[in-house]
């Protein structure tokens, strides 16, 4: 008994010792999307403000493919010690395990919440050629050109998708889905007019939106937002619509419970400070820090909300 006593104490204390003492070595941020997004500029900016308080490299990788499953199966296979974090798009958690190929992890259980870290504001837009300029419209012209209009998304699983099939589903129209591997060839083939309706985030599309490249007909909020109070919510005109998308970081299963605390309290940290709010807010990015039960909670939340969606417009994998 007294031997067990004693292993036990020392694996406290080495415990405690170990988080006292994060980082020690490199960390790693793998973003499972192509740079230049949301994800990635968060990523981007922890990473640097991390680096300078630890003084340790911080690294952000980029692991596409797989509807983001690529990079997230990288994180749950790798050492639970806390030294590689996931930062992914919700759509890893509560759309792929309805619709994703059979894959060799399960995001449920072998991936532990660390943070929620933004909201991201997604908008509606088209093309500047094409003859709407308005959400009622928009559907007006779908409904009287069925099966012209396409619009795009960052894959099967993606909340693009998501969003423009329950856009598709509370209108009554119908158009075509294309898929792409992120959200720059995306808006490459929306200004170009290969796509005529794109739902995504505001930080890449902003830009063109400004030089009158992109019509902006609506947000995805609930109600219209403070910055952008001239721009209707496409709730105005369809009732009950709504996209929250949000952004998370993980780590593999079986990382230290001590671990996962500090580093949610450092994200937290960082993420406050009022310069680094008002350095993303103009793209759209609403910068959230919750504890990891919160972030469970909203897991399974969304995750019965999609599912729900992914049945009635029959969403599959592709």
């Amino acid at each position: 008994m007294k031997r067990w006593l004693a292993g036990a104490l020392v694996a406290l204390f080495s415990l405690a010792a170990s988080a006292q003492g994060f980082p020690e070595r490199p960390v790693r941020i793998v973003v499972p999307l192509p740079p230049g997004g949301s994800p990635d500029t968060i990523a981007r900016v922890l990473a640097q403000n991390l680096q300078a308080s630890w003084n340790q490299p911080v690294v952000v990788e980029n692991k596409t493919g797989g509807s983001q499953n690529i990079g997230a199966d990288a994180v749950a296979k790798s050492p639970p010690d806390g030294y590689t974090w996931l930062l992914a798009p919700d759509n890893v958690f509560v759309i792929n395990p309805y619709i994703a190929k059979a894959t060799s992890f399960d995001p449920l259980t072998d991936l532990v919440p660390v943070t929620e870290v933004a909201r991201i504001l997604f908008l509606l837009v088209v093309p500047s050629s094409l003859p709407v300029n308005s959400v009622q419209e928009l559907i007006a012209y779908a409904k009287a050109h069925p099966g012209e209009l396409n619009f795009g998304s960052s894959g099967s699983g993606s909340p693009q998708r998501l969003s423009a099939e329950l856009f598709q589903l509370m209108a009554g129209i119908k158009m075509n889905h294309v898929p792409y591997k992120g959200a720059a060839p995306a808006v490459a083939d929306l200004l170009a007019g290969r796509i005529q309706m794109w739902i995504g985030a505001a930080n890449s599309l902003l830009p063109h939106i400004r030089e009158g490249r992109l019509k902006l007909l609506g947000s995805t909020a609930p109600q219209r937002l403070a910055n952008l109070a001239d721009t209707p919510a496409v709730a105005e005109t369809l009732p009950g619509f709504a996209v929250d998308t949000w952004l998370g970081i993980f780590m593999p299963a079986k990382v230290p419970a001590d671990i996962v605390k500090k580093v949610n309290a450092e994200v937290a940290r960082v993420l406050g400070d009022p310069e680094v709010k008002a350095k993303l807010a103009p793209q759209g990015i609403e910068l959230v820090t919750h504890s990891p039960s919160d972030l469970a909670r909203v897991i399974r939340e969304d995750y019965v909300k999609w599912g729900k969606l992914i049945k009635e417009a029959d969403i599959r994998g592709e």
